[in-house]
């Protein structure tokens, strides 16, 4: 695996001086949750609800964790939710290279390591790249320097147009399924700074003679691949994320491990003959 240098993860994007009431009302509301299926799903009442989103009832704290768990509120926020209610942050923020957090990376490595020779990487919650294997850096070949200095980041390196988006044979497609998937995580963390990734990744130009399907063509994959040339070759991957179940960190909350699984024969053998 090789380690890659990334900038600080997103930080929380909470209204100032909101207490925690309407917080969870925002939530509840963005989960378009009712306040007595919140009650009923958290053992409490609809008036009791309707009383904290109010500021009339002070929730105890762990009524707090009760209604952020049920809300699916992500662990950052669910931190931003205590101290708008007047309590410590449960989660801590622990860095990477902490070394708490040493078996975890050696975990991660080992993974990646094994996923050899597709490419594997992680990534945090603004996409930048914490750490890729060979696959990965096998890809990155000719990509200009500018693109490549830390935070290395997923999403500038696959849609700007010096890096990898004229070698995407269905770039339209691509593009439009790696923008709506920023969409969704700017819904689910509410983060100022993805969102201005997302704006940036965005205007990036296409070319009006972008590759792309034709609209009436069968697409003879279960799933929307990445097909990119590479040494003359197209190769097809799709595209898989695994995140940490139950995580007790904000750092390990918003690590993901994308792992491209290769579409079809021929880039399976490519690959194999190219990292043995």
């Amino acid at each position: 695996m090789t380690s890659v240098p990334s900038g600080n993860a997103a930080p929380v994007t909470t209204p100032t001086g909101q207490g925690v009431g309407p917080l969870l009302r925002a939530w509840r509301e963005q989960r378009r949750v009712s306040q007595l299926e919140l009650a009923l799903r958290a053992d409490s009442s609809a008036r009791h609800i309707s009383f904290i989103e109010t500021g009339r009832s002070r929730p105890s704290e762990e009524m707090v964790l009760r209604l952020a768990e049920h809300l699916e509120v992500p662990v950052r926020e669910r931190n931003a939710l205590l101290l708008a209610a007047g309590y410590a942050p449960r989660y801590p923020e622990t860095p990477l290279d902490d070394p708490a957090l040493d078996a975890l990376r050696a975990g991660m490595e080992q993974l990646i390591q094994g996923y050899e020779p597709y490419p594997a990487l992680v990534v945090d919650a603004m996409y930048n790249v914490q750490a890729a294997n060979r696959g990965v850096l096998m890809l990155l070949d000719d990509i200009p320097e500018h693109l490549l200095q830390p935070p290395l980041n997923a999403m500038r390196l696959t849609l700007h147009p010096d890096g990898l988006a004229p070698r995407i044979r269905n770039l339209r497609e691509w593009r439009g399924h790696l923008l709506a998937q920023m969409q969704r995580q700017i819904a689910l963390h509410r983060s100022e700074p993805l969102r201005e990734l997302y704006e940036e990744v965005a205007a990036y130009p296409v070319p009006a003679d972008a590759p792309g399907a034709e609209p009436d063509e069968p697409v003879p994959y279960f799933a929307l691949p990445m097909q990119i040339e590479h040494e003359g070759r197209v190769l097809s991957f799709i595209s898989s994320i695994s995140t940490f179940n139950t995580p007790m960190d904000v750092t390990v909350a918003e690590l993901a491990i994308e792992t491209l699984l290769p579409a079809d024969s021929a880039t399976v053998k490519y690959l194999q003959s190219l990292l043995p």
